[in-house]
């Protein structure tokens, strides 16, 4: 499944004024849960879960928190960029201001991981990272992500 068959625009929300990890997560649970139509807590539950396995923050100010969720029907991506960046635990150190989290149904182990990889590797360009850092609003960010994959 590509990136682009999963971006959405109620999913793509800029410049966040979110001030933790936690509230990040409950943010994206919240977004999450009324795209997929499944429980907010188990959204949530299932995102931290996989960060006490470690950090999802894999450096560059990116952060990609993901799970798999029994009641997801479908793959969901949340794409959000942040006023102030944040601590995430990164594997760098670096506060984090992109994040892109991914839900995903049991069955779609294959898809979760070739999107995880898609992800990754447009976190590699720093001038994708700054197209998407300068984005001010929804729109924006969506446009700009949109035309990077």
């Amino acid at each position: 499944m590509s990136l682009k068959s999963l971006l959405k625009a109620e999913l793509v929300l800029a410049k966040q004024d979110i001030v933790s990890k936690k509230r990040v997560l409950e943010s994206l649970s919240e977004v999450a849960s009324n795209r997929l139509h499944c429980d907010n807590e188990a959204v949530y539950d299932a995102l931290l879960g996989r960060e006490k396995l470690g950090s999802t923050g894999i450096g560059n100010g990116i952060a990609i928190p993901h799970c798999r969720l029994e009641s997801a029907n479908h793959t969901a991506i949340v794409i959000m960029s942040l006023q102030n960046p944040i601590d995430f635990d990164s594997i760098d150190k670096r506060s984090v201001d992109l994040i892109f989290a991914l839900i995903v149904p049991p069955h779609e182990c294959d898809q979760h991981l070739a999107t995880l990889a898609q992800i990754a590797e447009l976190a590699q360009s720093p001038q994708a990272l700054d197209q998407l850092r300068a984005a001010q609003t929804n729109e924006d960010l969506f446009n700009i992500f949109d035309s990077l994959i």
